[in-house]
């Protein structure tokens, strides 16, 4: 049924100009589907909805054009969180230990979380090797890789 309705709200937006949420509803029932606002409203937030102008000093629910962006990180964090081991580090080199076959995923996770303290990754089968800036820098990266792996 949530997958059902959350179509139908994709929908629903890429061919109405759909301003609140109370519009969304009623959008909804004349398809022959009842919800509630506290779900439309969770509905809104997994489904990556924004509110884009439509002109004239209104705005419109829309698709965001970072979904598809969102989703990729989302799906990277989780691979690293599932495939990495360990992870240490010796001045300004960090070192991730990930299951067999699993480095390239995990270089490409923090890759994509953009940190500004990486000069550059290297990462074989099983070993990521991380460069950063400095060694305060990899102390920092180590234990927010440790949080992750909680």
């Amino acid at each position: 049924m949530k997958n059902e309705r959350q179509e139908l709200l994709l929908q629903i937006v890429s061919e109405e100009i759909i301003e609140t949420q109370e519009q969304l509803l009623e959008a909804l029932e004349k398809r022959g589907v009842r919800s509630t606002q506290a779900t439309i409203s969770r509905d809104i937030k997994q489904l990556h909805l924004v509110k884009e102008p439509s002109g004239q000093g209104t705005y419109r629910y829309a698709v965001s054009a970072q979904k598809n962006h969102l989703n990729f990180a989302d799906r990277l964090r989780t691979i690293f969180r599932q495939s990495v081991l360990s992870v240490d580090y010796a001045q300004n080199i960090v070192v991730l230990k990930t299951m067999p076959g699993l480095a390239q995923g995990a270089a490409s996770a923090l890759d994509g979380m953009e940190n500004v303290g990486v000069v550059g990754s290297l990462a074989g089968d099983d070993t990521v090797l991380l460069v950063m800036r400095n060694e305060h820098g990899a102390a920092a990266l180590c234990a927010e890789v440790k949080e992750q792996l909680r």
